[in-house]
């Protein structure tokens, strides 16, 4: 089972190097036929083409993952608190505050009776 890991790892890999690879062609190819004859800009290697799509990706995407990621346990987490009673909320906002958000085993015994 861990040698179907790491084949998919692998190939997961070697994509990924292509893909780096391709764009990094397709911004090096665009920037060479656009660049000099519309803005008289100099032509640009493979290498400096992909500091330019590392650039992009800093200034225009950042490095937040996917668009939306979050969107799915922000609805969960609404949908639950949609459905709490205001004395289960009260009780959530409780345990928030004096755990910090995390469970916390060592404070087991001062937990309320009825919450198991």
């Amino acid at each position: 089972m861990k040698t179907r890991w790491v084949k998919r790892g692998l190939k997961v890999g070697v994509i990924g190097i292509a893909a780096v690879a391709i764009f990094g062609f397709v911004v090096m190819s665009l920037w060479n036929w656009l660049g000099p004859a519309l803005f008289g800009l100099r032509p640009i290697t493979f290498w400096q083409a992909l500091g330019v799509l590392i650039l992009s990706k800093i200034l225009f995407g950042g490095f937040r993952g996917r668009p939306g990621s979050g969107a799915h346990w922000r609805r969960r987490m609404n949908d639950r608190w949609q459905q709490m009673t205001p004395e289960e909320r009260e009780r959530f906002c409780q345990g928030m505050f004096v755990h910090g958000g995390r469970s916390d085993a060592a404070g087991e015994g001062s937990r309320d009776p009825g919450h198991a």
